[in-house]
């Protein structure tokens, strides 16, 4: 359970109270749930290869494919990260087009096609996965050479429409992510500056400043996205961090579906590089004070305005935000410690969800509790 080599070295539970032993038997309860178990949402296919599937929406996204293939390295399965990524190579990837080298967000779980775009969150996971996957177990040939695959992509997401047809998937004078590669904004829940320091020192040389820059300008933006009052970051942003309004994709300037893992992501930028931004840690900790004693079955305008909307994900909501205590527990906010805890304890005694809608507040749940017992790790 303890790592020492890199990554979450810090466990929370073990500091709430929580004994290795129990630590270790949640951790292997995560994978069996996902993978294994009567509630599982990844299945192998008679081609020995492997796909997760949002059971919500009954369809196979980069975004579950991506973290699947965490979870995969995280855990030591190579054999599953191979048939997943193969899946991914096989029926995902965008070999021409304007989109090309990019990977379709959205397909059947046939294989079949349903979106002829990417979603950058994805491929930026994608990225990660590869690296992680590289300095675990090696690479191999073909597309199983990860690092390789890894820097090819991420030259695409830097250098499309200079070196190459199409948009790239980061916006290349102010470095910010942006939400599809056709638009000039953003989803804070895509901000992920602790991979931009890995991709820093491991993609090509010619973009290793781009990605230093991107961190920095990453976590300078979530402090503009998250309410300093309440920590709640809308779904989507413009590059000030306001809200994005846009009707023709819909509502997305609450706080909502997406915008809760932005919490998560804060929390493990601060334990994977051992340095804290005051102002995240602190936004953080708003954020957990606010959802302490308001409605947390409601969903909110980002300066905390109720909506008559109900939460679609409340074990998410509740993973992430508890997640977010590895950044929180640094806020100088008088109360930020003893409600940090709180949330560690209440994801503890909370079950991960079954049901149609399990796919994505598992997936919260289970990058919780890795990064909660100190072994989510970048290095091994």
């Amino acid at each position: 359970m303890t790592d020492t080599n890199g990554g979450a070295a810090q466990s929370l539970f073990a500091a709430c109270g929580y004994s290795c032993s129990q630590i270790d038997a949640r951790v292997a309860q995560v994978w069996h749930e996902i993978f294994e178990g009567p509630n599982k949402f990844y299945w192998q296919t008679d081609d020995g290869l492997g796909y997760v599937m949002d059971t919500g929406n009954n369809d196979v996204r980069t975004e579950g494919m991506s973290y699947a293939m965490m979870l995969a390295v995280q855990y030591d399965r190579q054999d599953v990260f191979d048939r997943l990524w193969g899946w991914v190579m096989k029926y995902m990837y965008m070999a021409d087009g304007h989109h090309a080298h990019y990977f379709s967000w959205s397909v059947r779980p046939d294989g079949s096609g349903r979106a002829d775009g990417p979603a950058p969150d994805g491929e930026e996971y994608f990225a990660m996965d590869l690296f992680l996957a590289e300095r675990r177990w090696g690479g191999r040939d073909g597309i199983y050479d990860y690092a390789a695959c890894a820097r090819e992509l991420l030259h695409y997401c830097v250098h499309k429409g200079r070196d190459e047809s199409g948009e790239p998937m980061w916006n290349a004078g102010n470095k910010l992510i942006k939400f599809i590669p056709e638009t000039e904004w953003s989803d804070p829940s895509y901000h992920l500056p602790h991979f931009y320091e890995i991709f820093a020192a491991h993609a090509d040389e010619r973009d290793r400043e781009f990605w230093h820059e991107a961190a920095s300008a990453s976590r300078a933006y979530l402090e503009v996205a998250c309410d300093a009052r309440t920590g709640m970051n809308p779904e989507y942003a413009l590059y000030d961090g306001t809200p994005h309004t846009e009707e023709r994709f819909g509502r997305h300037d609450w706080f909502f579906s997406d915008a809760y893992r932005t919490a998560a992501n804060i929390g493990l930028d601060a334990s994977w590089n051992g340095v804290t931004d005051p102002i995240l840690c602190d936004r953080v900790a708003a954020l957990q004070r606010f959802l302490l004693t308001h409605d947390r079955t409601c969903a909110y305008e980002v300066d905390g305005t109720p909506i008559d909307e109900r939460v679609l994900h409340p074990v998410g909501l509740l993973a992430a935000t508890a997640q977010g205590s590895l950044a929180a527990m640094h806020s100088v906010e008088p109360d930020a410690v003893a409600n940090a805890r709180s949330w560690v304890h209440m994801l503890w005694n909370t079950p991960m969800r079954v049901g149609h809608r399990r796919y994505y507040d598992n997936f919260l749940y289970a990058f919780a509790v890795l990064a909660l017992s100190g072994v989510y790790r970048f290095e091994w």
